[in-house]
């Protein structure tokens, strides 16, 4: 296979952090061996996610150094006009965060005692959904909790389980159905256009409405477009409109993944009186959309000028298949290696998979978690747990929820690193592979109450 060269040039350097080991161990005790808690200047390589890392355009950070103070500059700005002709959608609502246009959407759907159906879902999107009253249903198929199942699509809502849902809890009780494209907690699985278009035919039949997750969106064009009969020949951005023709609305967290920016979401919608009630509720929560101090106006107009560039360089064809392909240009080194991984390899990270790789571990020692800190003091990488300790806790029976998928997620940030330092990453993991008998369990030290990853602590078993 060949992989394409950087379709970019590195004008701008920063300097990575070489700690030794024994500080490594020291810094990883005193973060309470969560990944999360670490200072990211003392970390080599960050693979922590993909949001807020990557590297933006000259032409982004020109665009957010020109003041506009005009009171309509929001209507001025190219934003709006970009997403409508890139995704389709009729109106377009810029968020501070991708969470805030989760939240919003949840806020004006969903009814207590309603479910939200989907192909898996973040703990972070899911609690939105609960906070709201709601039951989150997975309807992904069953072949995405098999780490080792080389098949294409492995993101794809199994059709007759979500008929079967629609028909025993009734499509009244249903407040939407979530389409993520790709799907993160899968590992980055993408999901067909054929399995798009039933579902949202599925969905018309009994008034139920579909909003992706379309952060993610491009790279899943890339994948339709490579491995999804009659699209060879078809424009990513001729897929993105058609992927997204099937859904009334979608939320995008536009923190430097397709939209390339360090902050900033959306929530894009095709119905009237939708939009106006996620208007009004964003100006409770927000304030007014364009009307505040010149300043933060002007800042929030070079945010969406920026975002809008973003998405242009986005959805070219050179940009994404290097995405796409350095991402998978690690994975290959990893599983040639032997190195169990999530197969097939996804748009944006590579997954680990902690259970596999930490075998000596039950599931209650936390092995993702686990996994995570013992790489990052071995070998100065750092990545996210994403297993149980992610996945939270049954409401109902406060039980850790189980998956079969537990992994760490190495989550490439965009425009920064090279091949060589996708060679150093591998190798480093293969040593590292090794010794993993070494690897010591964990336990919660302290375990907060929502969204336990971000802040809990831990200690060895």
């Amino acid at each position: 296979m060949s992989y394409p060269a950087e379709p970019f040039r590195i004008k701008t350097v920063e300097t990575v952090s070489t700690i030794g080991r024994e500080v490594r161990a020291q810094k990883m005790e005193e973060a309470g061996y969560n990944t999360f808690l670490l200072d990211s200047n003392d970390v080599y390589f960050d693979l922590m996610t993909d949001s807020g890392t990557s590297a933006m355009s000259v032409r982004q950070l020109a665009s957010m150094m020109i003041k506009d103070t005009s009171t309509n500059g929001i209507n001025a700005c190219p934003l709006k006009e970009t997403v409508r002709e890139l995704y389709g959608f009729k109106h377009v609502i810029p968020t501070q965060k991708g969470c805030s246009a989760e939240s919003l959407l949840a806020k004006l759907v969903i009814q207590p005692g309603q479910y939200v159906l989907g192909n898996m879902c973040s703990t972070s999107h899911r609690f939105h959904q609960e906070s709201q009253g709601a039951t989150f249903i997975d309807v992904i198929r069953p072949e995405a909790h098999q780490s080792e199942l080389v098949i294409p699509f492995k993101g794809n809502i199994e059709l007759a389980k979500l008929e079967t849902l629609i028909g025993e809890k009734g499509a009244d009780s249903i407040a939407y159905i979530r389409l993520a494209a790709t799907v993160n907690s899968a590992g980055g699985q993408p999901v067909s256009l054929e399995n798009m278009r039933e579902v949202y035919q599925l969905a018309n039949q009994h008034g139920i409405k579909v909003f992706f997750d379309a952060t993610h969106c491009i790279e899943n064009a890339f994948y339709i477009k490579e491995q999804e009969d009659g699209y060879a020949d078809k424009t990513i951005q001729d897929i993105v409109l058609e992927m997204l023709s099937y859904a009334d609305g979608c939320t995008i967290n536009g923190t430097k993944k397709d939209c390339l920016i360090n902050s900033g979401g959306l929530l894009c919608l095709n119905d009237d009186e939708l939009f106006e009630d996620a208007t009004d509720a964003l100006m409770l929560y927000a304030g007014m959309p364009s009307h505040t101090d010149s300043d933060t106006e002007a800042m929030l107009n070079g945010m969406r000028k920026s975002i809008a560039l973003g998405l242009r360089d986005s959805i070219k064809l050179e940009h994404i298949e290097h995405r796409v392909k350095q991402v998978r240009y690690l994975g290959e080194q990893l599983k040639a290696a032997g190195v169990p991984v999530i197969e097939p390899i996804g748009g944006h990270a590579v997954f680990l998979d902690a259970s596999h790789f930490c075998q000596h571990l039950t599931l209650d020692q936390l092995p993702a978690q686990s996994l995570a800190a013992s790489m990052y003091v071995e070998t100065g990488i750092r990545a996210m747990e994403r297993g149980i300790v992610s996945a939270g806790r049954e409401t109902s029976a406060n039980e850790h929820c189980r998956s079969n998928l537990e992994t760490v997620r190495l989550a490439i940030p965009r425009r920064v690193y090279t091949y060589s330092h996708m060679d150093e990453i591998a190798d480093s993991i293969i040593e590292f592979y090794q010794q993993r008998d070494q690897i010591k369990g964990l336990k919660f030290s302290y375990e907060p109450k929502w969204l336990r990853f971000f802040n809990a602590r831990f200690e060895p078993c």
